[in-house]
């Protein structure tokens, strides 16, 4: 009984602490209107809190999940996520909006931050200090921000933010051509002909416009070459010089072409 006893008030008491709301538990928003927690969720983006800036737009929503600020703060909840690093997080909230809100006069924006938050998904401080490019990367979030970007100008020619997607558009391409001869260049320098000249040729179909076809010919040139197929090295080598007559590749000071970083563009 006496045992009964002890847990009994144990169990009491670990009740009532629980039930206690301790100092750093106590929520400062509440009774606050809409209004003001959109102003208080603003306010700390403002200052770069973007962590307490998240936390006030969700209560937003979750509190006054109609109206004006509802929406807005899906949008700038987005922002938030992004500006903090949590990537996918604002993908999806892009996501959301954009599916919640099609006919919204910011959609455009939506979809402009969707395609930041993937082409800046794997430019995070180690990519920066070790100066890698997106080639070299896996190009999953490449192709996305590419896709997102796409759908950007096509359904919105006149939104403000359609010219810089046009421009990072350009530079994706590349970047997932110049991914291409990467691979290519990786199974040549292994012993992998074929492989190398499959992936050489994937990158001048794909890709006839980027720069990165002159190595992808070169490496076509010197696969065939290494699996001893003369006319097919004989075509790609004359394709190669009507376009390129003056390729560094020929007078045999060709080099792997130097990344350039995504932030030269601007």
């Amino acid at each position: 009984m006496a045992h009964f006893t002890l847990r009994s008030l144990t169990l009491v008491g670990v009740l009532l602490l629980a039930g206690c709301g301790l100092p750093d538990q106590v929520d400062e928003t509440v009774g606050w209107n809409a209004q003001k927690l959109y102003s208080e969720a603003k306010d700390s983006m403002n200052d770069g809190a973007w962590e307490r800036a998240i936390k006030m737009f969700e209560k937003l929503e979750a509190r006054y999940p109609y109206g004006r600020y509802a929406q807005q703060s899906q949008l700038e909840v987005a922002y938030a996520y992004y500006k903090s690093g949590e990537q996918v997080s604002a993908v999806a909230a892009c996501d959301r909006f954009i599916k919640l809100h099609p006919n919204h006069a910011n959609v455009d924006y939506a979809y402009y931050l969707k395609g930041l938050a993937y082409f800046n998904e794997d430019l995070g401080m180690l990519g920066t200090l070790a100066n890698q490019d997106l080639s070299e990367r896996d190009p999953k979030a490449t192709r996305e921000a590419f896709a997102t970007f796409k759908e950007l100008s096509q359904r919105f020619p006149d939104s403000k933010y359609t010219p810089d997607a046009q421009l990072r558009m350009r530079y994706l391409v590349n970047a997932l051509a110049n991914h291409e001869v990467h691979v290519a260049r990786y199974y040549y320098k292994r012993g992998a002909y074929v492989a190398a000249a499959n992936r050489a040729q994937a990158t001048i179909k794909d890709f006839p416009q980027s720069p990165a076809v002159e190595e992808a010919l070169f490496l076509l040139v010197q696969s065939y070459d290494a699996l001893n197929m003369p006319d097919l090295r004989k075509d790609a080598e004359r394709v190669m010089r009507q376009n390129f007559p003056n390729s560094r590749y020929f007078t045999g000071k060709g080099t792997e072409a130097e990344p350039q970083a995504w932030w030269k563009l601007w």
